[in-house]
């Protein structure tokens, strides 16, 4: 009699199981089961990275910090309450670089390139996940896309540890230490995340240009977007590179972005000229700002103490971590190309003209209205987060409170050293804004919207008076 029952209780825990899986992933969202996952994924880090096995020999992590960690990790911005290197052994700095691997190449892809490891068909709802985590427009080509995503980032990874490993061999004095600090610089610059295992980012390397410029290359190559890097490799590889077309993102997204290197780098040289720079050599103090306008696109690696800055400064790379990194990218931001769309179309107004144009091409209304959206809705999202924090975390300055949002909503990592001191709200204020910079404004508010409803009848047109 026992026996029967055993088996029917197992029968019906494996169908009940099996039946409330099935009715998630028929009944939820596309945006709502991808931004499950990433719960998911955080939970399941911040369970690892709590577990003592993971700590260094008398280190306690509390429960709040391995939750900030974890969503730092999986958002891969960098932002920590605690040192890496004297809070996790080498086995919890080899679980980070899976996470921060997981945050910077996307679930999804990473989930797909299992898929197809085991032999699993790719089905619509796989290719509508995939879509939706790339930010993409079309269902086509998905699953060879996540393909070449996958192998890039790893390829771009694997150069980027050997040269270092290599290179690091004058600083460390066995090669092993030399080759782990290689592998977790190459991934954590690739990815965006910002971490690091020196204790001290890329300060011990102000003056060695030749690192700064590798982490550099890697930060760029991680932000400025998936489908651009596959459009340059298929034009290195193209047999007739002069009918070559590159897409209008590609252009758009690869012009703004240079563009506010360029502009960072400028800006942050006139600032500091007669501040930081001051009896600094003129390559040095090039150096110094350079890094901070790559690192400020969603990088989070610094060369020096962002204290140091005047006020000025940080207001700038404030708005700079804010404008984020490229879409479908490793970084965050309202992304670079929500900035071109707005400031595109505030000129073209100027100019009286109703249509935007550029590149030879006329950019979709939908577009130019979701550019606006994105900006609207992170500004608010900003601003209530330094409203609500200049409240719980009084004793610091707006200004500071403001580069810690902006970091986290950027996802770039880059701090002035105040998250260790936020009250546990303040951590998670800056955990929901480090989550909703790596899903996504648009992302989020789908998640909010519910389901878009086809207006049955319409209202006359009005006119109101604007400005």
């Amino acid at each position: 009699m026992r026996k029967p029952f055993l088996r029917w209780s197992r029968q019906w825990w494996v169908n009940g199981h099996v039946a409330i899986k099935r009715s998630l992933w028929l009944k939820l969202s596309t945006i709502q089961l991808i931004i499950l996952f990433y719960l998911v994924a955080v939970a399941v880090s911040t369970l690892l990275l709590w577990l003592p096995v993971m700590h260094r020999p008398g280190v306690e992590l509390r429960w709040i910090d391995a939750l900030f960690t974890a969503a730092s990790a999986i958002s891969v911005t960098g932002l920590t309450v605690v040192s890496v290197p004297e809070t996790f052994n080498t086995l919890g700095v080899v679980v980070l670089v899976v996470m921060m691997q997981v945050g910077g190449i996307g679930l999804m892809v990473l989930s797909t390139f299992i898929w197809l490891l085991f032999g699993k068909k790719i089905g619509f709802r796989e290719r509508q996940l995939i879509m939706a985590d790339q930010n993409r427009l079309a269902l086509s080509g998905l699953v060879k896309l996540a393909r070449e995503i996958f192998f890039l980032i790893l390829a771009i990874e694997a150069v980027g540890a050997l040269v270092l490993g290599v290179y690091f061999l004058r600083y460390f004095p066995t090669w092993p230490e030399a080759f782990l600090q290689a592998v977790f610089a190459s991934v954590s610059a690739t990815t965006n995340a910002g971490f690091d295992i020196t204790g001290k980012s890329l300060i011990p390397f102000a003056g060695d240009y030749f690192v700064q410029i590798v982490h550099m290359l890697l930060i760029i190559l991680g932000s400025i977007g998936f489908p651009v890097l596959i459009e340059v490799k298929e034009f290195l590889f193209a047999r007739n590179r002069g009918s070559y077309r590159f897409s209008l993102f590609t252009k758009l997204t690869t012009v703004t972005f240079f563009a506010l290197v360029i502009f960072g780098t400028v800006a942050i040289y006139a600032l500091e000229w007669n501040h930081f720079f001051a009896g600094e050599s003129w390559h040095r103090s090039l150096f110094y700002a350079l890094f901070q306008s790559v690192s400020s696109r969603s990088g989070g690696l610094t060369t020096m103490d962002m204290n140091e800055f005047s006020h000025p400064t940080l207001l700038l790379l404030s708005a700079m971590m804010f404008i984020g990194a490229s879409p479908s990218s490793v970084g965050g931001g309202i992304r670079t190309t929500t900035l071109a769309v707005i400031l595109l179309t505030v000129w073209h107004y100027a100019k009286g003209r109703s249509a935007v144009k550029v590149f030879g091409r006329e950019i979709h209304e939908e577009d130019i209205l979701k550019s606006f959206v994105v900006f609207i809705a992170a500004l608010f999202l900003c601003f209530a987060a330094v409203l609500t924090l200049s409240v719980s975390e009084s004793s610091l300055p707006v200004v500071t409170l403001l580069f810690e949002i902006c970091s986290a909503f950027g996802t770039t990592g880059l701090s002035l050293g105040v998250t260790p001191e936020l009250s546990p709200f303040g951590k998670l204020v800056l955990v929901m804004l480090m989550f909703i910079g790596r899903v996504g404004i648009i992302s989020f508010l789908w998640l909010i919207r519910g389901r878009a409803v086809k207006d049955s009848y319409h209202y006359p047109k009005e006119r109101v008076i604007i400005g």
